[in-house]
């Protein structure tokens, strides 16, 4: 008995090994990252994405809509206390309004659209990553609040670089990790994603998306709505 018992695990560690062997690739990670999230065949029908939620941070809560359109751009609007603002990036340019800190649209540069530029791509970095120009590298595991996760670092073709971490068991995406420079002095930054949700379309999206400052709780995402291009320009 003892001997079969002791046969039973050790089967068992060497299939364990090789299933934990096969899971230490970035590509095989992701993989199952993007079939956890609805696949790449939906995935890349997405041409737009607009998010309808509400940012709470310090007490406040400030509406905030984004809208992604592929190819063409991304404007996130904001309102809070009768004081509405925008953000705007396309591939070349972004501009910036915050009726608090002035009354003129305010350019972005390089450093900030080259930083946001991934946020463009409608369907995520990780779809036909190679073919984007993009590299990974499987980093092993870690620990994120007491959830274990696959950890892939990515490296856009802009040269950013984000550190992502997978949920172990659901393989969904509950961090995103990269470092900024704020104020001459760069800084990790990081984002958590959770409640995730099936979407008619059949994609699966966050519906509640942590900052270091608060979260953004989504009430709606419309999926492949018509987009004016009007509004990747300024208008103040």
């Amino acid at each position: 008995m003892i001997r079969t018992i002791q046969y039973a695990a050790l089967l068992f560690i060497c299939l364990m090994a090789g299933t934990v062997s096969k899971a230490q690739t970035a590509d095989d990670v992701v993989k199952k990252y993007l079939d956890a999230i609805g696949g790449e065949t939906n995935w890349k029908k997405v041409n737009s994405i607009k998010m309808i939620g509400v940012i709470k941070a310090n007490g406040a809560e400030i509406q905030n809509n984004t809208t992604i359109a592929k190819g063409k751009g991304l404007r996130q609007d904001w309102s809070i206390n009768g004081m509405s603002g925008y953000t705007i990036i396309t591939e070349k340019a972004g501009w910036s309004y915050n009726p608090m800190q002035g009354t003129k649209v305010e350019a972005l540069t390089a450093d900030q659209v080259k930083l946001y530029a991934s946020q463009l791509d409608v369907e995520g970095v990780l779809v036909d990553y190679k073919t984007k120009g993009h590299t990974l590298e499987y980093l092993g595991k870690d620990d994120v609040e007491g959830t274990e996760c696959y950890k892939v670092k990515a490296t856009l073709k802009s040269g950013v670089q984000q550190t992502m971490y997978f949920d172990a068991s659901s393989y969904y995406m509950i961090r995103n990790s990269q470092k900024v420079t704020v104020d001459g002095k760069e800084q990790e930054f990081a984002i958590n994603f959770s409640n995730f949700k099936k979407l008619p379309d059949g994609i699966v999206m966050p519906m509640n998306v942590g900052l270091g400052m608060g979260e953004i709780a989504l009430s709606a995402i419309e999926v492949n709505k018509p987009v004016d291009d009007k509004i990747f320009k300024p208008n103040n």
